[in-house]
C-alpha cells in the first residue's frame, strides 16, 4: 500500500467517525469518502463500461457493435463511464446540484478517456449552459467534468469557444429523439473558430440520453472546422 492510499484511508476513517454518512441508495455507512454519496457495495452493483465490453463503435451503446440509431448524430464517437443507474445516477444527480465530483468518479473518467479513440483528443470542450441557466445554477456541471479530464490528458480546457445561444422552456423528459433534436436545433454556436479549427475535440457532459444535445454541439464544432468530435459522459441512459 503506497503512502497516498494509506493517507486516504486514514482520512476516510476520521471523517466517518466525525461525520457519519449513509449511502443514498441502501442506507449503509459510506466508509470511504472517495465513493461520494454511494457505498462501495452499491458501486460494485452499478454497470461500469470496460475494455472487453461489446459496444456500438460510434455511440457506445452497450451490447451492440452497430446500433443503427446513431448514424445521423454529428459526433465522431461517444463513450460513457457506465450506465445511468445506481451509484453513477446518484453521483450525476448530486453534480447537478453542487460542483462536486467524487474521486472515484474522477478515476473512472480517467480510465475511460485514456481509451481509443478518446485518447486522441487535443482540446476539451464542456457542453455549455445558456447564460440564464448558468446564472440560476451558479456553475456548469460539464465544466467540472472537463476540469478533471483536461488535467488527466494535459489538454487545454476551452470554456469560451462553444456557447449556447438559445434555450427552451419546453419540458424534454419523455420526448422521443426527434422531439429532443428539434428543441436544440441551432442552439449552439462557436465564437472562436480559430481555437477549434483542425482540433480533435473532446466534448464532455454528464449524461448521454438521446444524443440530441451533444449532436447539436458537434454540428456547430464541425462547422467551425473541428477535425473530429469525440464525446465523454459520466453516464449513458439506456
Amino acid at each position: 500500500m503506497n503512502l497516498t492510499r494509506a493517507s486516504e484511508l486514514i482520512y476516510d476513517a476520521v471523517l466517518t467517525l466525525a461525520y457519519p454518512q449513509v449511502c443514498v441508495i441502501c442506507g449503509r455507512s459510506v466508509e470511504q469518502r472517495r465513493f461520494g454519496v454511494a457505498c462501495e457495495t452499491c458501486w460494485s452493483e452499478t454497470r461500469i463500461c470496460t475494455d472487453e465490453e461489446r459496444i456500438c463503435l460510434k455511440c457506445g451503446l452497450p451490447d451492440q457493435e452497430r446500433c443503427g440509431r446513431c448514424e445521423e448524430l454529428a459526433f465522431t464517437a461517444a463513450r460513457a463511464v457506465g450506465s445511468y443507474e445506481g451509484a453513477l445516477r446518484e453521483s450525476v444527480l448530486v453534480l447537478k446540484r453542487q460542483p462536486y465530483l467524487p474521486r472515484y468518479v474522477g478515476s473512472l473518467l480517467e480510465l475511460t478517456v485514456m481509451r481509443e479513440p478518446l485518447s486522441r483528443s487535443t482540446r476539451v470542450v464542456p457542453v455549455p449552459l445558456h447564460p440564464k441557466r448558468l446564472k440560476t445554477r451558479g456553475f456548469n456541471q460539464a465544466s467540472i467534468i472537463g476540469q478533471t479530464v483536461s488535467k488527466v490528458l494535459k489538454l487545454p480546457l476551452d470554456e469560451v469557444s462553444l456557447v449556447r445561444v438559445s434555450t427552451t422552456e419546453k419540458y424534454r423528459a419523455g420526448m422521443d429523439t426527434k422531439g429532443r433534436r428539434d428543441t436544440v436545433a441551432g442552439a449552439f454556436c462557436v465564437t472562436h473558430p480559430r481555437l477549434i479549427a483542425g482540433e480533435r475535440i473532446l466534448l464532455v457532459d454528464d449524461v448521454f440520453t438521446t444524443g440530441a444535445t451533444i449532436s447539436a454541439c458537434a454540428e456547430a464544432l464541425m462547422a467551425a472546422g473541428a477535425g473530429n468530435v469525440f464525446v465523454l459522459t459520466v453516464a449513458r441512459a439506456r
